[in-house]
């Protein structure tokens, strides 16, 4: 059988930024099972692995902008630091380079912003998904497939 629409298959693989950075590790202990055909992978993953069998290994590139997008530069913008005061004073802990701190806009949409840069008056943050920018790499193997039956 192999992976088409339709299909759910148990794969694993070692994601990795183009530069080498590991970002996430499947073991064949504990593989991870995708439904084919709903959307659910990115669809040029899922193009890429659809005609794979059992057994199959695969090296598969996204480019960034097929992926999580290019970086926005709009998505990365200071916030005044009283925003963040509580009875006026800011928390120190919370504020810290590198934290990611849930927020909402004034359309009541949730968003995680990353601190980037803290000056005296604001905070700088980015708002990109973490991935926004990098090229991927998937390496790993089919480990079986079978038909959805949902």
């Amino acid at each position: 059988m192999k992976i088409a629409a339709g299909t759910k298959a148990k794969i694993v693989y070692d994601l990795k930024t183009t530069e080498g950075k590991t970002i996430e590790s499947v073991a064949e202990e504990a593989p991870i099972e995708f439904a084919f055909g709903v959307m659910q992978l990115m669809p040029e993953f899922e193009e890429k692995l659809t005609g794979l069998e059992s057994g199959e290994h695969f090296d598969i590139t996204i480019k960034a902008e097929n992926a999580y997008g290019p970086v926005d530069p709009y998505a990365i913008f200071d916030i005044p630091i009283d925003t963040f005061e509580v009875d006026g004073k800011v928390d120190d802990k919370m504020i810290q380079l590198g934290n990611v701190i849930p927020m909402t806009d004034n359309e009541g949409n949730k968003h995680q912003g990353k601190i980037i840069k803290i000056l005296k008056e604001a905070v700088t943050f980015d708002f990109n998904h973490p991935l926004a920018g990098e090229n991927l790499n998937f390496v790993g193997k089919v480990i079986s497939i079978e038909p959805d039956k949902k």
